[in-house]
């Protein structure tokens, strides 16, 4: 074992009460003695689409790859037999290779009811490295704006460098299915990328880890049992991130009613044909008046997959037939934090161009009268000149009435990115210009997003702030957690809570897939700590309310652990 590494050893699992009833970290009950109670920063840091496997998996002291059994490995055809190979469609490993595995069995291709038809590939059924395929050299990036298709982007001098692979689907109902009550092996069949879900990335060429493995690094801890709060995508994970639940949606249009079949798919796939006709729309399925065919598949008036805010930014503000979310009226832990007096913000990436905020830091369009910069877009009129890459769904807060344009919330905590930065880069040797709590969404460029952006992008533009971070005072009381909305469609081997019989905190919304999770901070108990503690989206807002002494927003993040458990370590082996 590497004599740097100490792993935390979670306690065992107490009652849901118990939990609850313990004192909370850094309030008035531990009078700020506990380490959580001298941190006087968090900043969260979220990126885009990844499964721990997929990125971490690599990473030495974790439950990895090398951890993966073949019974949570190897994905089964809708007939529940095992694939021999992986079909690709990805461009850039479809055709390319020499087709060395057959798979013969199972109905043509043309068939409407099981869709695991005979093929060939260069990819048996296991895990493989993506990048000794498409290196991070390849020209396969689309330029900013342009959408990746599967087809449309080989390896090209016109094409940016950055070795991109197209995107994956995430979504609610698909994610259920191929987790396979916590089998993880129908992630392959459930997806329209088909075999691209077993790839994964080389953990240790990542800037994260050179950054995080170089001399005089910070304190760090990995922590490997943190599960995506809810299923699906990026929208439903902003808001689980941000209010600890799913969106309500009065007045769900019908036809945004989810019909699902027997297996609770919504959607045709290349390996999978659903068993009667269904549809896969923003919302939950309607809740059924009589006997439920898919018990434990959430219903009602709920958004679950992408759909714009009501309010600007959002995607395509003059068309009518966009679907848009009315504004929530909910408690977010924004809400909180401002009423207990806490100071915050969330910095996106683009932000000030995208909402038209002229001259506030990171503008870049000029004085008008059009928007000046090329890699903007007019949305419908200067100044509203969103980035080409800005994601609308990506800005939760901007889903709800109290940060509506015009009012006062709005205009002290959205902000820019580029604000976060500054805040960051002049604070001094003895102090911290950081808010007491900070969210940074980096934008599409530079939030590893497969199909628009390249993981070393996105990495290395971590690794940025993370150093405008350490290189200041801000590195004595700051804790960075950072971590991943969602698994962005890739298989991860560990069984979320709920999912066959596993413990820990669950609802129907969620937990789903593992996601990579980083958290920086002093006082841990190690240069470099493995944290094996069951966590989920909704612990970084456990750990802000039980640092400021706040109410949980929902049961699940009154339920779940915070991220204090990194600083309980002991050695399991120096």
């Amino acid at each position: 074992m590497n004599p740097r590494v100490r792993i935390v050893v979670p306690a065992a699992l107490a009652s849901l009460l118990a939990l609850t009833a313990l004192p909370a970290a850094g309030s008035e009950s531990d009078h700020g003695q506990s380490p959580l109670g001298k941190i006087n920063h968090i900043v969260v840091i979220y990126q885009e689409n990844h499964s721990f496997d997929n990125l971490y998996g690599g990473w030495e002291g974790v439950n990895g790859l090398a951890s993966a059994n073949a019974a949570h490995t190897q994905q089964i055809k809708q007939d529940g037999s095992v694939f021999t190979c992986l079909l690709q469609n990805d461009v850039n490993l479809a055709n390319k290779l020499p087709a060395s595995c057959s798979d013969t069995s199972g109905t043509p291709a043309t068939a409407t009811t099981q869709a695991n038809y005979a093929f060939t590939s260069h990819f048996t059924n296991a895990p493989f490295q993506i990048d000794a395929y498409i290196p991070v050299t390849a020209r396969t990036c689309p330029q900013p704006g342009a959408a990746f298709s599967a087809t449309g982007y080989p390896d090209s001098p016109s094409n940016l460098p950055g070795g991109c692979t197209r995107d994956i689907v995430h979504r609610f109902y698909q994610e259920q299915y191929q987790l396979d009550g916590g089998r993880q092996n129908r992630y392959t069949a459930g997806s329209d990328a088909v075999g691209l879900t077993q790839g994964y990335y080389d953990t240790k060429a990542l800037p994260i880890y050179q950054y995080l493995h170089g001399e005089d690094h910070p304190k760090y801890a990995i922590a490997d049992n943190f599960f995506q709060s809810a299923f699906g995508g990026s929208f439903l994970n902003h808001q689980w991130l941000v209010a600890a639940r799913t969106p309500d949606w009065p007045g769900e249009p019908d036809d945004q009613h989810a019909i699902v079949d027997a297996n609770g798919m919504p959607n045709t796939y290349a390996l999978y044909k659903p068993t009667v006709p269904v549809r896969d729309p923003a919302g939950t399925r309607a809740c059924p008046t009589g006997a439920d065919p898919n018990p434990g598949l959430a219903c009602g008036d709920r958004a679950v997959n992408t759909i714009q805010p009501s309010s600007q930014p959002t995607n395509r503000v003059t068309d009518s037939t966009v679907l848009r979310l009315p504004l929530q009226t909910r408690t977010t832990i924004g809400d909180e934090v401002s009423t207990a007096g806490v100071s915050w913000a969330w910095y996106s990436g683009g932000w000030s161009n995208a909402a038209g905020n002229v001259d506030a830091p990171g503008w870049t369009n000029g004085a008008g009268p059009n928007c000046a910069d090329t890699n903007s877009t007019a949305n419908p009129a200067y100044p509203f000149c969103p980035n080409k890459v800005f994601q609308y769904h990506h800005q939760p807060l901007n889903y709800f009435a109290n940060y509506a344009p015009g009012t006062t919330a709005r205009a002290q905590h959205l902000r820019d990115e580029a604000e976060f930065m500054s805040l960051a880069k002049t604070s001094t040797a003895q102090k911290c210009n950081l808010n007491s709590v900070s969210f940074v969404k980096p934008i599409g460029l530079e939030n590893e997003h497969p199909g628009y952006t390249s993981e070393t992008a996105g990495s290395s533009h971590l690794v940025e702030l993370l150093k405008a971070i350490e290189g200041s005072a801000c590195r004595k009381d700051t804790l960075v957690v950072t971590t991943y909305d969602e698994f962005g469609g890739q298989w991860d081997h560990v069984t979320p809570p709920g999912q066959g019989g596993a413990s820990g905190p669950h609802d129907v919304w969620g937990p789903g897939t593992r996601i990579p999770a980083l958290v920086i901070a002093p006082r841990l108990p190690g240069d470099f700590v493995v944290d094996h503690t069951q966590y989920d989206t909704t612990s970084i807002l456990a750990t802000i309310e039980h640092r400021y002494g706040l109410a949980a927003l929902t049961t699940r993040d009154a339920a779940v652990n915070d991220l204090s458990s990194v600083f309980r370590a002991r050695d399991v082996g120096d």
